[in-house]
C-alpha cells in the first residue's frame, strides 16, 4: 500500500476520533495505519499487566517503578465488576479495589494506561469478572444481543468511564488513559449465540465509542470489530498468527502477550523463556506492530475467593516481576534490553518503508528505511538448531537459532534475542519462625450438619451456585432416610459436577473425591447402614466459578447423583427425596477469622488436633522484621482457606498433587501491609486434615546465581 494511501486513511481516522471521542483539553490519541498517535506523533509502546486488587495499594508504586525501569511506556489493567458492583447499584472503589488510586500513581511515574473496562474479562477471575447477581436477573443471557444483559453491561461500563471523566484521567483531558478495551475474546464464544453474537458485538462497540473518551477502542480476538473500534491479538506468538487488523487505517495491537500461564491445581507451572518471548515481540514489532503488552508483568496473588475453578492462589508467578513484586531474571532484563533496541529505531520503525527478502532457506530480512537514508533492520534465523551466516548489505553476520537480531542502524547488531547478557537469580526464601508450639494453637471442629439442623429444604437436588448465590465455597446437601432392605455389600454412589465432596455418613466422615479442571467427577465408597433410620451428609464443595464459556449463566454445579448400590444395582435412588440444606460452614456464619469474632466460637485450650477435617486453627504471631515479602509455608496441611488479620490471602489445596507427586503450590503471599508489628492472628480453615504445628513463616528475597 503506497504512503500517500495510509496517509490518506491516518487522516480519516483522526477525524473519525475527534467526532466520536469528543476531545476536551487534552492532546488526546488517534491513529493511523501504523500506530497510535499521542499529542500528535506516532509512537511504539511496550506495556505491562499489572492488575491492582492482585497487590496491594502499598506494592503499587514499586511495581508501577520496576516496570518503568524495565522499559515500559504503558501499564494494562483489567476493570473488575464484582468487585465494584457487589451487589446492583452498591459500589466499592476501596483499598485493593481503589482504581483512581491506582491510576493515579501511574500518572505520577509518566506512564499510560491501558483500560480493559470488560466487564467480562476471563482473567482466570471468579465468574469471569461478572458479579453473581446477573445470575438471577429474570431473562439474561450473558454476552449476547439480550437486553437485561445489556442494561447491566452499559450500566456499569457508564460508570467506569464517568468515574474516569471525573478525575480528568482520559488522556483527551489531559490524563493518562489512553486505550480502553470494551468485551473480551468473544469471538471465541461468538457462534454459539447465533444470530443474537453478531448484533450484541455491534452494540457493545457503539455503546462504548458513544461514551466519547476521546481515546480508542479495542476489542481483542474479535476480527470483525467494527470501526472504529481495534481489532488486537492474544496469544503467544501473535507475530506469527495475527492476520493484522481488519482495516488498513488500523494499527496492529498486541493486547496479551503471555509471559507464561495460568496455572491450576495439579499441575506443573508453565515456564516460558526470556529468549521465546523476545524472538516474538521482536517479530511482532518487524511485522508493523505498534503496541506490545505482557500477560502479566506482574500476575500478584488471587486473595480471598477471587480465583476462578481450579486456579491457584499465586498467578503468573513467573512474570518478569514474580507474585511478590521482586525482580525475575533474565526475563526482566532481557526484555529491558530488547525494550531499549527498538526505542533506538523507533522513528525509522515508524515512518520509514518496509521490505522484507530472504537471506537462505530459513532466514529473513525485514528493514524499514527512511527517505532521508535513516535504516533499521530485523535479521531472522528460524533454524531452531542451527547457527546461520547470512549476508546482509556486504557483511557477514553470524545469527544464532531461533533468533531475531536487531541492528538499529542496519551495520551493528544491538541485541540479539537469542543471546541473554543478564545474569539469572534465585528467590531466596528464608525460614522465620515455625509454629511448632501446640500451646500457642487453638482449634474449633465445624459442625457435621444434619438433615434435622437444616431449614432450606427441597424433594430435589438443587443447583449449587444458585443456591449459595457464590457467599461460599460449601454447601451441605443432608437427607434422612429408614433402610430395611436386604445388603450385605452397600456403596454410596455420587456424581457431582461441583469439584470436591466429602461424604459423612451418621455424622461419621466416610471419604471424599474431587474432580479435576473442566471435569466432573463420581465416588464409590463402601457403607455400613443402621437398620432404621441414618443420615447422609455430603459437603459439596466449589474452589471458584467457571471464568469463561457460552451460557456462563446456565453452568450447572453441586450434585446431580446419590445412590445407594447393592451388587451394582440401584437400592435407593434419592434423587427425589427431601434434601436439607444450609448454605457455608457455621465459622463462616460466625466469621471466626476475625479476631473481633473469637468470642463467638469455643475454642479448644489444651489440646491441638493433626489431619482433621474441617477444623478451624488459630495463633498469634509477630511480623518478620524488614521489608522483605513474607509469605506462609503450608506444605503441612491438606486443603482450605488462610486468613490474617481478617484478611483473606487465598485457598490452598497442598493435597492435590501434580504428575510428579507435589503440590501445585506450597508458599502463600502475605502483604506486609496486611501486618501489624506483633500480635497478628493466623486463621486457617482446614477442610480435607493437615499439620498446623508445621507451617513456617518466610520472608523472600532474591540473589544473583
Amino acid at each position: 500500500m503506497g504512503w500517500w494511501w495510509r496517509m490518506y486513511w491516518g487522516l480519516v481516522v483522526v477525524i473519525m476520533m475527534e467526532v466520536g471521542g469528543g476531545h476536551a483539553k487534552g492532546g488526546g490519541v488517534t491513529y493511523d495505519g501504523r500506530s497510535l498517535i499521542i499529542n500528535g506523533k506516532r509512537k511504539i509502546l511496550f506495556s505491562g499487566s499489572i492488575h491492582y486488587p492482585r497487590s496491594t495499594p502499598q506494592m503499587w508504586p514499586s511495581l508501577i517503578a520496576k516496570a518503568k525501569k524495565g522499559g515500559l511506556d504503558v501499564i494494562q489493567t483489567y476493570v473488575f465488576w464484582n468487585l465494584h458492583e457487589p451487589q446492583p447499584g452498591q459500589y466499592d472503589f476501596k483499598g485493593r479495589y481503589d482504581l483512581v488510586r491506582f491510576i493515579k500513581n501511574i500518572q505520577a511515574q509518566g506512564m499510560y494506561v491501558c483500560l480493559r473496562i470488560g466487564p467480562f474479562i476471563e482473567s482466570e477471575w471468579n465468574y469471569g469478572g461478572f458479579p453473581f447477581w446477573l445470575h438471577d436477573v429474570p431473562g439474561i443471557v450473558y454476552r449476547s444481543n439480550n437486553e437485561p444483559f445489556k442494561f447491566y453491561m452499559q450500566n456499569f461500563t457508564t460508570k467506569i468511564v464517568n468515574l474516569m471523566k471525573s478525575e480528568d484521567l482520559y488522556a483527551s483531558q489531559g490524563g493518562p488513559i489512553i486505550l480502553s478495551q470494551i468485551e473480551n475474546e468473544y469471538q471465541i464464544i461468538e457462534a454459539a449465540f447465533h444470530e443474537k453474537g453478531p448484533p450484541y458485538v455491534r452494540w457493545a462497540a457503539n455503546m462504548a465509542v458513544g461514551l466519547k473518551t476521546g481515546v480508542p477502542w479495542v476489542m481483542c480476538k474479535q476480527t470483525d470489530a467494527p470501526d472504529p473500534v481495534i481489532n488486537t491479538c492474544n496469544g503467544f506468538t501473535c507475530g506469527e498468527t495475527f492476520r493484522g487488523p481488519n482495516s488498513p487505517n488500523k494499527p496492529s495491537l498486541w493486547t496479551e502477550n503471555w509471559t507464561s500461564y495460568y496455572q491450576v491445581y495439579g499441575t506443573k507451572p508453565y515456564p516460558r523463556s526470556a529468549e521465546n518471548i523476545a524472538f516474538h515481540v521482536a517479530l511482532f514489532i518487524a511485522r508493523n506492530g505498534s503496541y506490545v503488552n505482557y500477560y502479566m508483568y506482574h500476575g500478584g496473588t488471587n486473595f480471598g475467593r477471587t480465583s476462578s475453578a481450579y486456579i491457584i492462589t499465586a498467578y503468573y508467578d513467573q512474570a518478569p516481576l514474580d507474585e511478590y513484586g521482586l525482580i525475575s531474571q533474565p526475563k526482566w532484563g532481557h526484555l529491558k534490553k530488547l525494550h531499549a533496541a527498538i526505542k533506538l529505531c523507533s522513528t525509522t520503525l515508524l515512518h520509514g518503508v518496509r521490505r522484507s527478502f530472504s537471506l537462505g532457506e530459513k532466514q529473513e530480512a525485514i528493514v524499514f528505511e527512511e527517505k532521508e537514508g535513516s535504516c533499521a533492520a530485523f535479521l531472522i534465523n528460524n533454524d531452531t538448531h542451527n547457527n546461520a551466516i547470512v549476508q546482509f548489505r556486504n557483511i557477514s553476520f553470524k545469527l544464532l537459532p531461533k533468533s531475531i537480531s536487531i541492528l538499529p542502524d542496519c551495520k551493528k547488531i544491538t541485541f540479539n534475542t537469542a543471546q541473554v547478557n543478564t545474569k539469572y537469580n534465585n528467590r531466596i526464601i528464608t525460614p522465620v519462625q515455625t509454629f511448632g508450639s501446640t500451646n500457642s494453637w487453638k482449634e474449633f471442629n465445624d459442625v457435621i450438619v444434619n438433615f434435622g439442623d437444616t431449614s432450606l429444604k427441597s424433594k430435589r437436588l438443587l443447583e449449587q451456585t444458585s443456591t449459595t448465590k457464590d457467599k461460599s465455597d460449601y454447601l451441605w446437601y443432608t437427607l434422612r432416610f429408614q433402610h430395611n432392605l436386604p445388603c450385605t455389600k452397600p456403596i454410596l454412589h455420587v456424581e457431582s459436577l461441583s469439584h470436591v465432596a466429602r461424604a459423612f455418613l451418621n455424622k461419621i466422615y466416610i471419604g471424599s473425591a474431587n474432580g479435576r479442571f473442566r471435569q466432573g467427577f463420581s465416588m464409590d465408597i463402601p457403607i455400613m447402614l443402621n437398620k432404621g433410620m441414618n443420615n447422609i451428609s455430603i459437603l459439596s464443595v466449589m474452589v471458584g466459578l467457571q471464568d469463561s464459556g457460552a451460557y456462563l449463566e446456565r453452568k450447572v454445579t453441586g450434585l446431580t447423583t446419590v445412590e445407594i448400590q447393592c451388587d451394582k444395582k440401584v437400592l435407593y435412588d434419592f434423587k427425589n427425596y427431601e434434601w436439607g440444606y444450609k448454605v457455608g460452614l457455621l465459622g463462616e456464619e460466625l466469621k471466626i477469622y476475625k479476631e473481633t469474632k473469637l468470642g463467638d466460637a469455643v475454642w479448644s485450650k489444651n489440646r491441638i488436633s493433626t489431619n482433621q477435617i474441617l477444623t478451624w486453627y488459630k495463633i498469634f504471631f509477630n511480623a518478620p522484621k524488614g521489608n522483605d515479602p513474607v509469605a506462609l509455608n503450608l506444605s503441612s496441611m491438606g486443603k482450605g482457606e488462610t486468613w490474617v488479620n481478617g484478611q483473606s490471602i487465598g485457598r490452598y489445596w497442598i493435597s492435590f498433587h501434580d504428575s510428579e507427586g507435589k503440590p501445585s503450590q506450597i508458599m502463600y503471599h502475605v502483604p506486609r501491609s496486611f501486618l501489624k508489628a506483633s500480635g497478628n492472628l493466623l486463621v486457617l480453615l482446614e477442610e480435607a486434615g493437615g499439620n498446623p504445628l508445621q507451617i513456617s513463616l518466610n520472608t523472600l528475597s532474591i540473589s544473583n546465581a
